[in-house]
């Protein structure tokens, strides 16, 4: 079997400085008629080029993915805003408007993308919750680098989950208030839970990701151009007695790209547990993670408010701010990163976009979901 102890030390080793990528979804409306299915080919035919250098794909119910390359901070938020901005008036343009959600409330779950990958893995995934995952759910992914001190940083995206999740909850459902997050809840868990680390603090997170590896479900075997799932429990540990073959190191690494824990590593690190920003709120978003996790006073003050939270994850998605204790401890955090912000480059008025989201979702307690509640009962 490929050597996955080796791979997953890999996954840690990076660029020892302080970029930010972030990785944007939106459903996408008609504007006329939002409950009306929008093809991806409409899509991709209004789009214009993107003075940002943003990679554009699509996830399989047809979700814009806008990829920005890592830079600096006020650089990354800078040419993503011209990159989103472009795209919000050329769709605009062509009858079609930008989700502001992270969960399509409006329209059953349709997969348009038929990549064996795709259908596979909706082959294992299974309904109503795996395709609802696949089709319906947008969310925002800030990759950071490690920095000199890829354990701290690991750490810190963990610790602060629950409470992030909280503060940018952004996808009313069901009584939750990230409904996307229940909708990950219910999938394997192998795949979606955290990764396992030890409570002192004291474990290797290279380890511990191996494991983790090791025991997830083995969702597919790629034979030549095709996919094929895997649905009897088999976990990559067995992959040898599913493949007829032993794992090969691009078995390992396709394998790693079907796991979705909440925090991922892959050279650098992957936050995925946020729900999807409208157009004008995802800076701060990026900006409030990326300053508590790389500035190392605005993560000593977070961490110390987050520490007695870590695991809520559940209760995070499910109450949010309505939660006397999450919503203490964003208070502190977002105070902390607003002060960080300039340190790390970020303007006034990103800062002050910073705070005044405080302002108005953090210390009233009504995070984004409860906007969205609010738009559907006007």
């Amino acid at each position: 079997m490929a050597d996955v102890q080796e791979y997953a030390r890999s996954c840690f080793r990076g660029a020892a400085s302080n970029r930010l990528g972030v990785e944007l979804e939106f459903l996408v409306f008609d504007a006329v008629d939002p409950a009306r299915p929008v093809p991806v080919a409409r899509i991709a035919d209004a789009l214009p080029p993107l003075p940002g250098g943003s990679k554009v794909t699509f996830e399989p119910g047809g979700q814009l993915e806008l990829s920005a390359p890592p830079d600096a901070l006020p650089a990354a938020i800078a040419k993503l805003t011209a990159d989103v901005e472009a795209v919000r008036l050329a769709l605009t343009r062509a009858g079609l408007r930008l989700g502001n959600r992270g969960l399509d409330v409006l329209r059953p779950p349709a997969r348009q993308l038929t990549e064996p990958r795709y259908e596979a893995m909706d082959a294992f995934l299974g309904r109503p919750y795996g395709r609802t995952m696949m089709c319906s759910t947008a969310s925002i992914q800030v990759n950071l680098d490690f920095g000199d001190d890829p354990r701290s940083r690991w750490e810190r995206a963990h610790a602060l989950g629950p409470v992030l999740v909280a503060a940018f909850a952004n996808s009313p459902a069901g009584g939750w208030v990230s409904g996307r997050q229940a909708v990950w809840s219910r999938l394997d868990p192998t795949r979606t839970a955290p990764v396992a680390q030890r409570l002192d603090g004291g474990g290797d997170p290279a380890d511990d990701w191996a494991r983790y590896l090791l025991d997830a479900r083995l969702m597919m075997v790629r034979e030549g151009d095709d996919c094929r799932p895997v649905l009897d429990g088999s976990a990559f540990r067995d992959f040898a007695r599913v493949a007829g073959r032993p794992a090969g190191e691009a078995d390992l690494v396709y394998h790693a790209t079907t796991l979705f824990p909440p925090v991922r590593p892959r050279g650098w690190l992957e936050v995925r547990y946020l729900d999807a920003q409208g157009p004008a709120g995802w800076p701060v978003c990026a900006a409030v993670v990326h300053a508590l996790v790389t500035d190392d006073q605005a993560a000593a003050t977070a961490m110390e408010a987050a520490r007695p939270l870590a695991g809520r994850w559940t209760d995070a998605a499910r109450l949010g701010l309505t939660d006397s204790a999450l919503r203490r401890c964003a208070s502190v955090c977002f105070r902390a990163a607003a002060e960080a912000l300039p340190r790390l480059g970020a303007g006034p008025r990103l800062v002050g976009r910073v705070r005044a989201f405080a302002s108005r979702h953090i210390e009233s307690g009504r995070p984004p979901a409860v906007d969205r509640m609010e738009e559907m009962f006007a």
